[in-house]
């Protein structure tokens, strides 16, 4: 049973960065490939990015490349978005996620956070 606890959220100006944080419990966290995802207003969940259990390997969404960089620090058990040169279009409930591999993926995630709000205004 792990669970998944996202902060970082807020309310931003477009260009601007922020970080999600992702704090997890459990013993098995450094085995687990992480990722997250969001949902904006009127749109599916939409996956963002997947890092694997040791942070050798990286996975994004197109358009999302080159502005945001997953990463893990499994001594803290946690993981990060750094979320920059932000968009109107990224303002979305931002869910991190975990998975009972070692190997990153887009799907078959067994643990959700309850998400944190972001919203980039003009």
């Amino acid at each position: 049973q792990v669970q998944l606890v996202e902060s970082g959220g807020g309310l931003v100006q477009a260009g601007d960065s922020l970080r999600l944080s992702c704090a997890a419990s459990g013993r098995s966290f450094g085995s687990n490939a992480m990722g997250w995802f969001r949902q904006a207003p009127g749109k599916e969940r939409e996956f963002v990015a997947a890092i694997n259990w040791s942070g050798s390997s990286t996975d994004y969404v197109d358009s999302v490349k080159g502005r945001f960089t997953i990463s893990r620090d499994n001594a803290k058990n946690t993981v990060y978005l750094q979320m920059n040169s932000l968009k109107l279009e990224d303002t979305a409930v931002y869910i991190c996620a975990g998975r009972n591999s070692l190997v990153l993926g887009r799907n078959m995630y067994d643990y959700w956070g309850r998400g944190t709000q972001v919203t980039v205004s003009s």
